[in-house]
């Protein structure tokens, strides 16, 4: 686990160095004082496994209309629930608002919109420099997570990923896709979630 204050002080963001997907996964990354975008019917549970990287507060942006609420039950295996800040924003566009002004404040480390459409390039854009904005004067700057409806496609993020069970007679495991990204080809992975383990593990890699 990586602390916040550590994010913030002892990673160059110069050096494309980022935030883990999983523990232990060194060639899987987003990128510090970007906006990546998280898709499929797993999103939420991507966006869990990032916030197991970080400590301290994270915000959760989504709107007040939203019917897929986390349960802290539900959290409790992966993350302490009392970690995430909700914001309800009661109009779309200020969930995005929401999203720029906490990058742009750098008090966290991560903040994740739960947004109910595709951001347009402009307001990526203006996410991506208050990113940049909020990480002035650290050695690292704060990470935005978008987590889009369907296939995804929201335009200028830094990657995008895609995260689908995949859960059968072996037990509990999830398909990772690596849809895009500025740096990186396109991949998959089969992630595993193994009872004699303390978290979900890369299994193989396509």
């Amino acid at each position: 686990m990586i602390p916040a204050d550590s994010l913030l002080k002892s990673t160059s963001l110069q050096t494309g160095a980022g935030l883990p997907v999983l523990d232990n996964t060194p060639d899987l990354r987003l990128r510090y004082g970007r906006v990546h975008e998280a898709c499929g019917t797993a999103r939420h549970r991507f966006a869990l496994w990032i916030v197991a990287q970080t400590s301290g507060p994270v915000l959760w942006i989504g709107p007040a209309w939203g019917t897929d609420r986390l349960n802290a039950c539900g959290l409790a295996e992966v993350i302490d629930p009392a970690r995430l800040v909700f914001v309800s924003p009661r109009r779309a566009e200020d969930v995005l608002w929401s999203m720029e002004e906490s990058l742009r404040s750098g008090a966290v480390a991560l903040a994740v919109g739960d947004v109910p459409g595709l951001p347009g390039l402009t307001h990526v854009r203006r996410m991506h420099l208050a990113a940049e904005t909020g990480g002035q004067g650290r050695r690292a700057a704060p990470i935005g997570l978008l987590l889009t409806p369907g296939q995804g496609g929201a335009q200028g993020v830094e990657s995008r990923w895609s995260l689908d069970p995949a859960h059968g007679p072996k037990g509990t495991a999830w398909q990772l896709e690596r849809l895009r990204a500025r740096t990186a080809p396109r991949k998959s992975w089969r992630i595993a979630h193994r009872p004699d383990t303390t978290g979900p593990r890369l299994e193989s890699a396509a």
